[in-house]
């Protein structure tokens, strides 16, 4: 069964705090968030203008005050880039720590990604080897912990099919799976529903991104990755790529989360949330088991 959920990143545009965040997704009736993490402190969000959370704080006070507000972490955003050497030095230990706070919390997933860019130097053979390595570090503590590591197409080398195969395959291992992303499959060039069908054996949660025209028009097949919908989830050029890409999910039997990503106004919520709803009949929005 599909899930719908909201991600708090939908809220930084506007310098909302977690809590502002999580105020606005309860009001929605959706019972399902996203968190990103911080690694460390930063003064803007403990200053209540972004809707991160940091590692350092207590995660079981944090679990309390979900549940008081009847609302499950589907997944945490620990996406510190992984592919190169800056993954080796700061993204293994960032995802790692995120590991450990997910299984505090009860949250099943955790969801990293690569760059923007290339790495400058290394082939995509040495990229990918490198990539391997750090991986390799995370899912020892994934498997010990009982915790997810989802890889999201965001760059260059997640946004190539034959990557992602090869990286999966290589590991094989229920601990290392997909988040699919609607919008980023769609910039970097890609129908979102090809990218879905080739990876949809380790799919386990989803990120749901419309297009503005003008950004597909600037960008589409020159950037990877976008941060959320400045249009609402379907009022975009996405939009039917969306609606095959869940009517593919219902076909296939999936059950997941779909987080629903776009900029946090009020009435961009509003829509996005409608759209979805529309493709995600109630009857298939009951919590997953837990």
């Amino acid at each position: 069964m599909i899930h719908l959920g909201l991600h708090t990143d939908n809220w930084r545009p506007l310098s909302k705090s977690f809590e502002a965040a999580i105020d606005e997704i309860a009001a929605t009736g959706l019972k399902h968030v996203e968190f990103a993490v911080i690694h460390g402190q930063n003064f803007i969000q403990a200053l209540g203008y972004d809707p991160g959370v940091s590692l350092q704080s207590n995660p079981r006070a944090l679990r309390r005050y979900l549940e008081k507000k009847n609302i499950e972490v589907s997944q945490i955003d620990g996406s510190y880039p992984m592919m190169g050497p800056l993954g080796s030095a700061f993204g293994v230990q960032y995802v790692q720590q995120t590991i450990r706070f997910a299984a505090e919390l009860g949250c099943p997933m955790v969801d990293t990604v690569d760059g923007a860019f290339e790495t400058p130097g290394l082939s995509r053979k040495e990229v990918f080897r490198v990539t391997c390595d750090n991986y390799r570090q995370c899912l020892s503590w994934a498997e010990d912990y009982g915790v997810i590591i989802n890889v999201e197409p965001h760059g260059p080398y997640t946004n190539d099919i034959d990557f992602m195969q090869r990286l999966l395959k290589t590991f094989d291992s229920e601990y290392l799976r997909l988040n699919f992303d609607t919008g980023n499959t769609f910039i970097a060039g890609h129908d979102p529903l090809d990218y879905l069908k080739a990876l949809r054996p380790y799919l386990t949660h989803c990120h749901i991104k419309d297009v503005s025209a003008d950004l597909a028009a600037a960008a589409r097949g020159e950037e990877t990755g976008i941060g959320s919908s400045i249009v609402p989830v379907g009022g975009g050029v996405n939009a039917d790529g969306i609606r095959r890409c869940i009517a593919f999910l219902e076909q296939t039997r999936w059950d997941g989360v779909v987080s629903i990503e776009c900029h946090g106004s009020p009435e961009n919520t509003a829509a996005s949330v409608a759209f979805m709803r529309q493709l995600v009949p109630s009857r298939q929005r009951r919590s997953p088991a837990r």
